[in-house]
This record gives C-alpha cells, structure tokens and sequence, in this order.
C-alpha cells in the first residue's frame, strides 16, 4: 500500500483544514517544497498535492508551488484543485504532476473528463470521490451534488477510471479514524485501485486501511500534529 503524504495550500503555505472548512485553516510551514523533502528523506515516494486556492476559485492558482516541488524532489505527485479546463491539466502536468485528481468537473461534466482519460490514459487521471453522508461535493466541498458516492464512482469505473481517491469529508482533519466502512463496500462492489482519505489518526490506521485491500492512503493532519511519526511511515514503507 501506498503511503501518501498531503500537502494542500493556500496563499503558498502548507496549510490543513477540519472538513474542508476554509475557517479552521491553520498554517504548519511557509514553505511546502521544506514538507516535501522531509517527507522524501523518510522514504516516502508519493505525494497528494491540493491548490485550495484554486478548488475555491475554479482554475488552477499554486502551480508554481507544484513546479518547485517537482523540481527540488524526485516524488510522485498527485495534483488537483481548480482544474476545470485542458488549459488548467495541461499547465498541472507542465509543472511535474504525474498524475492529476479531477473532482468537481467530473460531477459537472462527465464527457470532458472521459475525453481526459482517453487522452491521457487511465494512469494519469484520478478520481476525486469526496463525500459528506455518502453525497458527493464539489467546489472546494462547498457545493453539495445529489450523487451517492458509490454511483458516483461506478459510473466512472465502467468509463475507464482506474484509480479513486475517496474522502469522507465529515473525518477530513478530525483525527477520528478513517472510513472503514465505506471503504470496505466500495472495494467490495466496485473493482477499483481505491486510496482511502480522511480520518487517519494513528499508524494502527494505517495498517488497517492495508488490511482492507486499500491501493494507498493519504494522510495528512496526523503527521503535521504529530499523532503519526514520519520513522514509523518508513517502518511501515520499508516492510512492505
């Protein structure tokens, strides 16, 4: 299983959030290619990079913080947010991502994004799956869609997608455990490389969402309030 690392940024600083609310920002470093390195000098290879700032306003804002870091690191980055236009996935795969997160223009306009994965291929384009009680948000989770998160995906997975991140956003930032549950019927129904998001608190999470069948999970607040030490992410890079 893959182990994830989130940077998400606004006004270019590593910043976290508790359910996607803009109003409990708290900032953890001015400079995101520092996290970057640290979390590569631990054996860290991948990386979930989010342009808050640009989920907000819809069209990519932070992608000179994507280009520094893939200069400066040899990770594997992820990138989404605000990429709303082949303008937008053009210049996000310019600066270094390798692969990029569509979320809320997969909800709004489904054809543009199968048209990606035919561009692009199945490898390079994820699918962003965030829900609140199963429904699907977008816009930064400021919009709610009437979508159930399981259709959601199953649609996309019968157009090509390979590869989901999923984020149950009530958990996102609370420290609270992840979604076992639902990540357990989504693997159960749906034949999918699945990255669980949301809720890890702890490295017993971790081995958990392993345990599950999880292609990877993303973590974020658990590092930066230290409740997951980077030395026990390496232990658990170095078993696997």
């Amino acid at each position: 299983m893959k182990i994830i690392p989130a940077i998400d940024i606004i006004d270019g600083k590593c910043v976290r959030l508790s359910k996607g609310d803009y109003g409990t920002k708290k900032i953890y470093n001015d400079n995101p290619v520092e996290v970057a390195k640290e979390f590569e000098s631990f054996g860290v290879k991948y990386l979930h990079l989010v342009d808050l700032d640009g989920a907000k306003s819809k069209h990519i804002v932070n992608q000179k913080v994507l280009e520094n870091i893939a200069k400066e690191t040899s990770l594997q980055i992820d990138f989404g947010g605000g990429l709303k236009s082949m303008e937008d996935i053009r210049t996000a795969f310019d600066s270094g991502a390798q692969q990029i997160t569509v979320g809320s223009i997969a909800v709004q306009n489904p054809e543009f994004c199968f048209d990606l994965i035919e561009k692009y291929g199945p490898e390079k384009i994820i699918l962003g799956a965030d829900c609140c009680n199963r429904k699907i948000k977008t816009s930064g989770w400021l919009e709610e869609s009437t979508l159930d998160v399981i259709d959601f995906i199953r649609q996309y997975q019968k157009n090509g997608v390979k590869n989901v991140i999923c984020t149950d956003i009530s958990r996102d930032g609370m420290l609270e455990g992840a979604s076992n549950d639902l990540y357990k019927e989504i693997l159960t129904q749906i034949p999918i490389q699945l990255v669980a998001s949301g809720g890890i608190s702890c490295i017993e999470d971790v081995y958990i969402m392993n345990e599950i069948g999880c292609t990877g999970t993303i973590i974020g607040k658990a590092i930066y309030e230290g409740k997951i030490e980077l030395k026990e992410l390496q232990k658990f890079i170095e078993n696997a």
